[in-house]
């Protein structure tokens, strides 16, 4: 299972790719917070009927394992969303140079957490890989350039949005490979988008946007299936199985796929052509990833 668990996390975040260039876009125009309780919300109700067997094991839960539920929903099913989501907001979608640029520092976050909260230790080895996949998507970001700032008096606003969300999604990393510690991956998908929800709805009503549902359209609401089934539940569930297995610092790096997926979608989606040093930069990103996929975690030994 350890063997393929890497490329379940690569699958998975190459899905959050897609769903960014291609599905997200038409969302735009509803509410940020009722957008995410109502994906949280149809994953729910569709995995419930497969789960209701499953409450004994929901019950033997300690406090230690809900807290984590609770901070994997709370950071990356809520806050994280929301944050980029304002981030790219601030700069109109266009000049995304520093939004971009400061969620390169989320596999930084899950990496020092992970050290941290979960004791991982890793070879030097993984430090080299992961350093060499983080500048690769540097470079395939920005290639020879330097990174935009002229992005007006809110580029500010816009870089503490995304520095908020690079840090919740880089925790929500840690903190889901905690809350799988005592549960199999299925009931974790279960749990976290159940939590999500009951987290969102409290935010929605709060803001008394609960009424906006009212004006989703009929294509939206197909948007919204489609992420349930693909980049939404089914990519939860590849990478809840993938991170069951391998240490929250390696599925750090595996996560970097969503940029990557997102760079090449911009080019064959809208033809945004990448140069010569950018496609240098995606060589070294896949090596990194393919390299830190290859490191196996125990009694510190690696294998390459």
């Amino acid at each position: 299972m350890y063997r393929f668990a890497p490329f379940a996390v690569i699958i998975a975040a190459s899905l959050w790719g897609l769903d960014g260039i291609v599905l997200r876009p038409s969302l735009y125009a509803l509410p940020v917070p009722l957008v995410v309780f109502i994906e949280s919300s149809i994953v729910a109700l569709i995995l419930t009927p497969f789960f209701i067997k499953q409450i004994p094991k929901i019950k033997l839960l300690d406090k230690i394992d809900w807290l984590a539920f609770f901070a994997v929903a709370m950071l990356g099913g809520a806050l994280g969303t929301m944050t980029i989501t304002k981030a790219l907001f601030y700069v109109n979608f266009v000049n995304l140079s520093v939004v971009i640029l400061i969620q390169k520092l989320q596999p930084a976050f899950a990496i020092l957490l992970a050290s941290l909260l979960l004791k991982e230790k890793l070879p030097k080895i993984f430090y080299l890989w992961a350093g060499i996949a983080i500048v690769g998507a540097y470079i395939m970001t920005f290639g020879a350039n330097l990174p935009i700032f002229t992005t007006g008096d809110k580029t500010a606003i816009a870089a503490v949005f995304s520095l908020i969300a690079a840090f919740s999604f880089g925790s929500s990393t840690v903190f889901s490979k905690r809350a799988l510690r005592n549960v199999g991956f299925e009931l974790g998908t279960y749990l976290r988008f159940l939590i999500s929800s009951i987290i969102m709805l409290v935010i929605v009503l709060s803001l008394s946007q609960i009424g906006s549902i009212s004006n989703v359209t009929n294509h939206q609401w197909l948007i919204f299936l489609i992420i349930a089934f693909t980049t939404g539940g089914a990519a939860i569930f590849l990478y809840y199985y993938g991170l069951k297995s391998i240490p929250a610092s390696i599925s750090a790096i595996c996560e970097l796929a969503f940029p990557f997926t997102a760079i090449l979608l911009e080019y064959f989606v809208h033809g945004n052509m990448l140069d010569a040093i950018q496609w240098f930069g995606v060589v070294m990103l896949f090596a990194g990833m393919i390299k830190v996929s290859q490191i196996k975690i125990g009694n510190n030994e690696k294998s390459n």
